[in-house]
């Protein structure tokens, strides 16, 4: 999830955007796992548009 996530959007990250995925990488992939299906509140910190994102699960591509 994580990588498909970084590999759709870095292309387009500010270097502050790049600096709060390597924050978020800190974190654990539970939590992360967690905050992105929206089972638990996602922290004030990595609240915004890079999480929005990551939550959509769009830029998985899933055969149909």
């Amino acid at each position: 999830m994580i990588g498909g996530f970084f590999d759709r959007y870095c292309g387009d990250w500010s270097p502050d955007e790049q600096a709060l995925f390597e924050a978020l990488l800190e974190e654990q992939d539970v939590d992360i796992m967690a905050w992105a299906i929206g089972t638990q509140p996602v922290p004030e910190r990595f609240a915004g548009d890079m999480m929005i994102k990551l939550q959509r699960l769009d830029y998985l591509p899933i055969d149909r």
